[in-house]
């Protein structure tokens, strides 16, 4: 129980750490602070943990991934169009 509430207590840390940056580009309509490489090598990054987690069956480790990379792709597509 205590290893699933650590993980649990993670993703939600590492997931929602991503919300203030998606509404502070959102509000500004400015991303020109942002990297757009390292953005695309962490959303990488995070697809591969979605899919590890899918392949592990980890609930956890599934869902944070997805948000978590939704909110990337998100910071991508407004660096992009806010250029």
């Amino acid at each position: 129980m205590t290893r699933m509430m650590i993980g649990m207590a993670a993703a939600i840390c590492t997931t929602i750490a991503f919300i203030p940056q998606v509404i502070k580009i959102y509000k500004a309509k400015d991303a020109k602070e942002i990297s757009i490489l390292t953005f695309c090598i962490f959303s990488l990054g995070v697809f591969l943990w979605f899919i590890y987690g899918i392949i592990i069956k980890e609930w956890p480790v599934i869902i944070a991934n997805f948000i978590t990379l939704l909110l990337a792709l998100m910071i991508i597509v407004m660096k992009i169009k806010y250029r």
